[in-house]
């Protein structure tokens, strides 16, 4: 069983910055041994993948819509992966979920287990 919890969300002005921690919970090494992640999903939207970095973190994905903008990294020492947020957008308004998958995930259907997910609110 792998827990998740995320924090660091919030309300920021269009231009601002976040920084979003998710700290994993789990037997073993099965922390570090595994892919972690973000998705997001605004209201009436399906959760969308955003960034992911492989358990060494040789491989990073991140999508388009954020590439330049967001950055991923991981402590495996310290079990937690962190999205950094910059240059916000009112249109990255979402719920934010750190995600563990076995494979780097393009989809959330390839995800195994979820946090319960941070709102991040971006104003015009």
């Amino acid at each position: 069983q792998v827990q998740l919890v995320e924090s660091g969300g919030g309300l920021v002005q269009a231009g601002g910055s976040l920084r979003l921690s998710c700290a994993c919970a789990a037997s073993g090494r099965t922390c570090s041994l595994s892919v972690m992640g973000w998705f997001r999903q605004a209201p009436g939207k399906e959760r969308e993948f955003i960034a992911a970095m492989s358990s060494s973190g040789d491989r990073t994905d991140i999508a388009d819509s954020v590439k330049g903008r967001f950055t991923i990294t991981r402590d495996n020492a310290k079990k937690e992966v962190y999205l950094q947020m910059n240059s916000l957008k009112p249109e990255d308004t979402a719920v934010y979920y750190c995600a563990v998958a076995w494979v780097v995930p393009s989809s959330w259907r390839q995800v195994a287990y979820w946090g319960q997910g941070t709102q991040v609110t971006v104003s015009s």
